[in-house]
């Protein structure tokens, strides 16, 4: 469970390092190429502010914004405890999820209610997000496929007795 936090910590690092790195080198609304191909522009760098949750859903709704991560932050911590040290698995992906929540959840405190956004997909229209969300998705789905596939939990029938 120590290397579970010690990584958690470092991604929550990593994250704010991008997001300072960010503010401090862009303007807000600038845009960069960061990968193409040739002509083709895969992903820029472009710094914008959300003060809302994914989409921009929920914009301006600071409280419910801050409120509800710590929540959700809270039964990951619970879930960890539970069924983390049986699933290392599970402890993995909670540690991404829960890194990702604490990332954007400094943002909202410390930024006026907003998150720094700057991944910027150009190869088709989407959402500008960040290295959290990254994390906070990749570890939701992951657990979203443990929960469908994992039988290691789930007893077996018992056998009906015949008539």
């Amino acid at each position: 469970m120590i290397l579970a936090v010690a990584a958690m910590a470092l991604l929550v690092a990593v994250d704010q390092l991008i997001k300072y790195l960010v503010v401090r080198d862009f303007a807000l609304g600038e845009s960069r190429r960061f990968l193409h191909f040739g002509d083709t522009e895969l992903m820029n760098l472009t710094y914008v502010r959300n003060n809302g949750a994914a989409f921009s859903s929920m914009s301006g709704q600071r409280a419910i914004l801050i409120g509800l991560p710590v929540i959700l932050l809270g039964i990951c911590v619970w879930a960890m405890w539970k069924y983390g040290r049986n699933s290392p698995f599970l402890k993995w992906n909670l540690t991404l999820v829960m890194a990702g929540g604490i990332g954007n959840l400094i943002d909202r405190i410390f930024r006026g209610g907003d998150v720094v956004d700057y991944l910027d997909i150009r190869l088709f229209h989407f959402a500008v997000f960040n290295f959290a969300d990254c994390c906070i998705c990749i570890g939701v789905f992951l657990i979203l496929l443990y929960m469908l596939f994992d039988k290691s939990g789930k007893e077996s029938p018992k056998e009906q007795p015949h008539a």
